[in-house]
């Protein structure tokens, strides 16, 4: 028997193992698989994708004859045909062990909204919503302690640094929220386009940020000086509607988790342009709408209207365009 036919030659048995596991396929779409994954092998794109569908409850929509292509090049396009074909191939549901969660995430409470039961009413603040709070990249009181003191009269530099923190606390909260991420990038910038001054205003009315008329008229008369009367009378009524639409929610007491509920209501809207799964979009809104619901109920049980008033607000945020917002701000914008 020669080197070559024994088992530990270069062209024996045990090399040819060797090889044929480094070229493993994933079942699901084909790519280089990494190992035995819940029952098959598959790559880690799509053994993260069924971890997290699985752990969060996830469902999506298809937007074509629910027979899309799934391969390494296409995977991405149709999250319902992925995760039935994760299903088709044999990747079992029950191997993905939902008691070991991210360190990130609760580790009690109920993570995962259903239709059947939205939030485990004794833990509301150690699911869904404890998430969204914890996604603030700038807690309330970091905004600025001078936002607490009604009193303080801030200048427009401070105004406006303000301002631009807390449009980066929109964009960065929406990043870090559950869900969000898994949308695609199209999705997720076409959602953001659309909402980020609805955003902004929120967060301007939970830190209680003050609008002083006089500073930023003269923030907008460095960029137009003489300023025009017709723009005097429309910059003033722009202070106006933002000021009003601040005034409203502040009056209503909300508090920091019903201000992320709010937030996340927001942005999961199917208005937004080009969305490639909008049925999925409207499912992350209606999960965010049920947890601010059972969530109010809950926390104000002596409130039955506080529910209704609080998305009674919601509408009316679109008054303030972007577009006022960058006219409010321009000077450091």
């Amino acid at each position: 028997q020669t080197a070559a036919g024994g088992q530990g030659g270069p062209g024996g048995p045990g090399s040819d193992k060797q090889q044929q596991q480094q070229h493993i396929e994933c079942v699901v779409c084909g790519d280089k698989s990494s190992g035995k994954h819940y029952g098959q092998f598959t790559c880690e794109g799509c053994k993260s994708f069924f971890k997290r569908s699985v752990r969060r409850n996830l469902s999506y929509t298809c937007r074509a004859n629910r027979n899309c292509p799934i391969d390494q090049h296409h995977r991405n396009q149709c999250q319902y045909c992925r995760l039935k074909k994760c299903l088709k191939v044999g990747m079992r549901r029950e191997a993905v062990q939902r008691g070991r969660m991210p360190p990130t995430q609760p580790t009690h409470g109920q993570f995962a909204l259903t239709n059947g039961d939205p939030l485990n009413c004794h833990s509301y603040l150690s699911g869904y919503i404890s998430l969204l709070l914890r996604a603030e990249p700038y807690p309330t009181s970091r905004f600025g302690s001078q936002c607490m003191q009604p009193n303080n009269i801030m200048g427009i530099e401070n105004i406006c640094e303000l301002a631009a923190r807390m449009l980066f606390s929109a964009v960065e909260w929406a990043r870090n929220i559950p869900f969000f991420p898994d949308l695609q990038i199209t999705d997720q910038v076409a959602l953001l386009r659309l909402t980020w001054s609805e955003l902004f205003v929120l967060n301007a009315a939970q830190c209680s940020m003050p609008l002083h008329v006089a500073p930023l008229l003269a923030a907008a008369g460095l960029h137009a000086s003489p300023m025009s009367a017709d723009r005097v009378v429309a910059f003033m009524d722009h202070i106006r509607i933002f000021q009003e639409q601040v005034e409203k929610l502040k009056a209503l007491h909300v508090d920091s988790a019903e201000y992320s509920c709010l937030k996340a209501i927001v942005l999961f809207t199917s208005d937004a342009c080009g969305l490639s799964d909008v049925a999925h979009v409207e499912s992350l809104q209606e999960k965010s709408q049920c947890a601010l619901e059972e969530y109010v109920r809950s926390q104000y049980p002596n409130q039955p209207t506080r529910f209704g008033k609080l998305l009674l607000r919601l509408p009316s945020l679109r008054t303030v365009s972007s577009s006022v917002i960058e006219q409010l701000f321009s000077s450091v914008w």
